[in-house]
């Protein structure tokens, strides 16, 4: 058999697996009882569901949010040596996944009112779009270790102006 041809069917199959992989977590995680309360915000979908389920759970392992936060790697860090401080960066560290998730759904959520003029306000003090993004991701994790401590649904406030 020649190889392109072995090979698209080899593909095929692969995506085949990967379509009823899908189905299978979908399904799993509308069986969960947290599914419907971390989809109702905005830009979390099945896949960033379904992480956030796999890497936090149901949240009471995280005494607070900034504690879920720098699980994440959300949590800013303060770099010092000694008596110098020289500011807070990024960390490094954390749960990749879960920042991964994180991040792709605050980008998502731009789409959002609420999201987009939290993410404004962050632009406006001089942030970059990467550093408002992780911002808009770190103020969103509270929200979602708030809704899931409550096991509410996401309610959204009305967005203040700059």
């Amino acid at each position: 058999m020649p190889l392109v041809p072995s090979l698209a069917k080899s593909l095929a199959s692969v995506h085949e697996q990967r379509r009823a992989l899908e189905t299978r977590i979908e399904a799993l995680l509308e069986a969960h009882p947290l599914s419907q309360v971390l989809t109702s915000m905005p830009g979390i979908g099945v896949r960033t569901a379904a992480v956030l389920l796999a890497t936090v759970g149901d949240g009471s392992s995280f005494p607070t949010a900034a504690h879920l936060a720098s699980y994440a790697g959300l949590a800013p860090a303060t770099r010092q040596s000694g008596t110098s401080i020289h500011g807070e960066h990024a960390p490094r560290g954390g749960n990749r996944q879960l920042k991964r998730a994180m991040f792709l759904s605050a980008f998502a959520a731009l789409h959002d009112p609420a999201s987009r003029t939290y993410y404004d306000r962050c632009r406006a003090r001089g942030k970059t779009h990467t550093q408002a993004l992780l911002r808009l991701a770190r103020h969103r994790i509270s929200v979602l270790f708030a809704m899931l401590r409550d096991g509410t649904f996401y309610q959204p406030r009305s967005p203040r102006l700059a």
